[in-house]
């Protein structure tokens, strides 16, 4: 599928060698087949060393022979680096931006360029266990569709969506999820200490409680509801746990902060950069 492509990738950074990884991993691409674009040397340095693929300092030079074109820049450094590549990519190029809070809109109006898929990934993607929501302009070709699919399939889960307002709803709920995990996790860790045990005793039992309930949720048929109902005896500890959790508004407190980042991503999308009281405008 992506035999002979040149792929380029503008911005080197953190999900950019998640991809680069992920590629080259499951033998999907070969090193000379990438070129890896970014303003610091030294970082280039380490991604050629470790991955043998090319890199480059200059993005018109790293997308002028490219067959695929990923925009994997912070979304501060966008309108410039669209600036500095606008008319450098050929016509029939697909241009995969990772840019969060980028509509398609602004891709192609920066770019002159009409095919463009728009994908939100999430962090996991680091270690291939990601799950990324994409969609894509008319002008994409089905075979082009197909080569993104491979390359966003080299994090992780995929899923298509007609929609792109479905991104702004996706970067809520998987795209910032990781960062609600972590924050529950930090605060069971939290407690165990509380209880008396060791951070690194309590960071074990929590990391290993989560990867096998994730585990066991994902091989059952039943809804997480059931599954948390075999576990909740009557009057039991369990019990007792959810209760103060209900009690103190768990549900709704996700269910806002969900609704409040999908709020954000609509807002970045549309180029307001500051939020209210509290947000720090990143993913």
């Amino acid at each position: 599928m992506l035999r002979d492509i040149e792929v380029a990738f503008v911005g080197s950074g953190v999900m950019a060698e998640a991809m680069i990884g992920g590629l080259l991993n499951q033998k999907l691409i070969e090193p000379g087949q990438i070129v890896a674009s970014g303003p610091r040397a030294e970082r280039g340095q380490y991604l050629q060393e470790r991955y043998c693929v090319r890199v480059a300092t200059d993005n018109r030079e790293a997308v002028t022979n490219a067959g695929i074109v990923v925009l994997s820049v912070k979304p501060q450094v966008l309108r410039g680096v669209m600036h500095e590549i606008r008319g450098h990519i050929r016509s029939r190029v697909l241009v995969l931006s990772i840019v969060a809070g980028a509509r398609i809109q602004t891709i192609s109006n920066g770019l002159a360029h009409a095919g463009v898929v728009r994908a939100m990934p999430n962090t996991p993607a680091q270690i291939g266990e990601g799950i990324t929501v994409w969609t894509a302009t008319d002008e994409v070709s089905p075979e082009q569709r197909e080569q993104a699919r491979t390359i966003l399939g080299a994090l992780g889960q995929e899923i298509y969506v007609e929609d792109e307002d479905d991104l702004d709803k996706a970067t809520a709920l998987s795209g910032t999820g990781p960062a609600y995990v972590f924050l529950f996790m930090e605060a069971m860790i939290d407690a165990g200490v509380h209880l008396g045990f060791s951070r690194r005793v309590a960071q074990q039992l929590v990391i290993q409680t989560m990867r096998g309930s994730v585990e066991f949720a994902q091989r059952s048929t039943k809804h997480p509801a059931e599954l948390r109902n075999q576990v909740t005896s009557p009057g039991g500890t369990s019990a007792e746990a959810l209760y103060q959790m209900e009690k103190g508004g768990l549900r709704t407190v996700v269910s806002r902060s969900i609704w409040a980042a999908y709020q954000r991503s609509v807002a970045l999308g549309q180029g307001k950069k500051h939020g209210g009281p509290g947000e720090t405008g990143g993913q």
